[in-house]
């Protein structure tokens, strides 16, 4: 019974949120059972474009380091702040989502061109918690206890962190510039006098994710009703 109760929640995950988790959590655990090994997987230029090891440019955004406080830590977020935006803002536009993973993965790779990043999977989690926060700006947030305040300050809150535990704050930067160009793009230009909505989500991305709704009026006549075979009598006249 707890084992249909956990499969039945996670079923319950949306299907983004769930596929992008999920991938991270078995591409760690590909690395801790010794499987594969972060070499495999980092973003190389080099290998990606003169050898076509072509999986990097996915790869690197799946791992966030071996199992610790810094790998449950980014999960959590990555779930958390990945789920309230598809059932939030994104609920019922799954194509939308997957064109916002895509465009913001397509930046964060021309920026690792030039700043020598290997993985981009935590810079990927702030531009998450940046679009969330700054679309819920008036909600209260509290950070282990210790501090309180509004949620579009969350991303700088979690930049400081990473300071203090010795970390380079690049990564978060750049999840912070590119989540801040995804929503000034979306978000504030189109509202703009003059402005225009120039992220457009590309129809095949909607064919695939997106279904079409039911007409609600739609009532279709059953096969053996007489009103399907009026037409079938023969004309005797």
């Amino acid at each position: 019974m707890a084992q249909q109760g956990i499969a039945q929640e996670y079923r319950q995950i949306p299907t983004v949120t769930r596929a992008y988790t999920t991938a991270c959590v078995l591409t760690t655990a590909a690395v801790e059972l010794e499987f594969i090994t972060p070499f495999q997987l980092y973003f190389n230029p080099e290998l990606i474009f003169r050898r076509f090891q072509i999986w990097r440019l996915v790869t690197n955004f799946l791992f966030f380091g071996p199992l610790g406080f810094s790998f449950f830590f980014n999960m959590i977020f990555l779930y958390r702040y990945c789920r309230m935006l598809e059932e939030g803002s994104f609920r019922g536009r799954t194509a939308d989502f997957v064109f916002m993973f895509l465009f913001g993965g397509l930046l964060m790779t021309l920026f690792g061109l030039f700043a020598s990043l290997f993985f981009l999977g935590q810079a990927f989690t702030i531009m998450l918690v940046y679009v969330w926060c700054r679309r819920n700006p008036f909600i209260r947030m509290n950070f282990f206890g210790l501090l309180n305040f509004q949620a579009p300050f969350l991303p700088w809150v979690l930049m400081g962190f990473s300071l203090l535990l010795g970390n380079t704050i690049i990564i978060d930067l750049l999840g912070i510039t590119v989540g801040h160009i995804y929503f000034f793009l979306e978000d504030v230009f189109p509202n703009q006098p003059g402005g225009k909505k120039l992220l457009a989500t590309p129809a095949l991305l909607k064919q695939m994710f997106d279904v079409p709704d039911e007409d609600p009026n739609y009532n279709p006549l059953p096969e053996d009703r007489p009103e399907n075979h009026q037409n079938d009598r023969p004309n005797n006249q």
